[in-house]
């Protein structure tokens, strides 16, 4: 009986040690899967649902949102928006404050400069499964005319809405009403310069930070009250680089890329760590060149589990032993 047990004892702790640290988090690279989504064109970690993003295609049949589980790249539910008009180019999605999910139909697809552009909101769903959920719509305009844009962002404290429109020389923040009117008409004005031909947008979820992202680069900036000061730069993956997203947790900087079964790369999240529960607005500064594996937090924490594990198998074969 002794072998037996022991090749369990084996098997047990061989598990634990290889845990990944932060797959349950979504703080890891991976690839998206489904077919449908050759077009990915924002991202956005849930809050309810650990190692859940939400993304959608720049041009889709409908209005449409899909979980992916960061875990294995797959689909785990699609989300058909109602109470919406027909979509024209949805290029970013952000979680605001009450787990609530902004997309921007935001970007002028072909050339066309639209006299308006439109917000939607809607809850994220609960339950992870296909399903029909009805949105708010916000018609919105610029205070300085039409302009093309694919980064929109959520103050997760205060629920502002903010656009940055991209242009190759560098583009402005507009900062949106402080609550967005489903009746009238929202007007969006210039608030600061961002130095970035920029294709998306990220607020740390404690809201000090803003990454932004283009095809080349990044720029991390101190939000200091929408007052951008600008922190360090942000390594990006070459290539069609299209969407940014914090981990839930705040740790990693999540960077998307368009074509169908494109990757997602996790990098150090830049400046501190912008968890939500952080302290300060300052701390040390991340590598924003991090390979995306698990960091010493997450070792230390596999091998706790692994410890734990390790003694109750012990102290449980000793016991059997004993009776036999």
């Amino acid at each position: 009986m002794r072998r037996p047990l022991a090749i369990l004892a084996g098997v047990l702790l061989t598990g634990a040690l290889t845990l990944p640290a932060s797959a349950a988090d979504g703080n890891e690279d991976f690839t998206i899967k489904d077919p449908r989504i050759t077009e990915s064109s924002g991202l956005a970690a849930s809050r309810q649902h650990p190692g859940i993003y939400w993304t959608h295609n720049d041009q889709d049949k409908g209005a449409y949102l899909y979980a992916v589980d960061s875990s294995t790249g797959e689909t785990v539910a699609t989300i058909t928006l109602t109470g919406v008009g027909t979509p024209r180019d949805v290029e970013a999605i952000s979680m605001g404050p009450d787990n609530q999910l902004y997309v921007g139909d935001i970007g002028d697809n072909d050339g066309v400069e639209w006299p308006y552009v439109w917000v939607y909101r809607l809850p994220e769903p609960t339950q992870l499964k296909d399903q029909t959920i009805r949105a708010t719509q916000y018609v919105v305009k610029y205070s300085d005319g039409p302009r093309d844009a694919e980064s929109l962002v959520v103050h997760p404290k205060t629920g502002r809405v903010y656009i940055i429109d991209k242009q190759e020389d560098g583009g402005h923040l507009y900062e949106g009403p402080a609550e967005l009117s489903a009746s009238g008409t929202n007007v969006f004005k210039p608030a600061a310069p961002v130095d970035l031909w920029a294709t998306d947008a990220a607020f740390s979820p404690d809201g000090r930070t803003l990454a932004v992202r283009g095809y080349f680069g990044g720029i991390a900036y101190d939000w200091n009250g929408g007052r951008l000061k600008r922190l360090e730069r942000i390594s990006v993956p070459i290539g069609q680089g299209e969407s940014a997203s914090y981990s839930a947790d705040g740790t990693k900087l999540m960077l998307g890329s368009e074509g169908a079964g494109s990757a997602v790369v996790a990098k150090d999240a830049p400046g501190d760590a912008g968890s939500s529960d952080s302290s300060s607005g300052g701390g040390s500064s991340a590598s924003s060149d991090g390979d995306g594996g698990s960091g010493t937090s997450g070792d230390i924490k596999v091998g706790a589990i692994a410890v734990v594990i390790g003694c109750v198998v012990v102290y449980g074969l000793r016991r059997l032993l004993r009776r036999g």
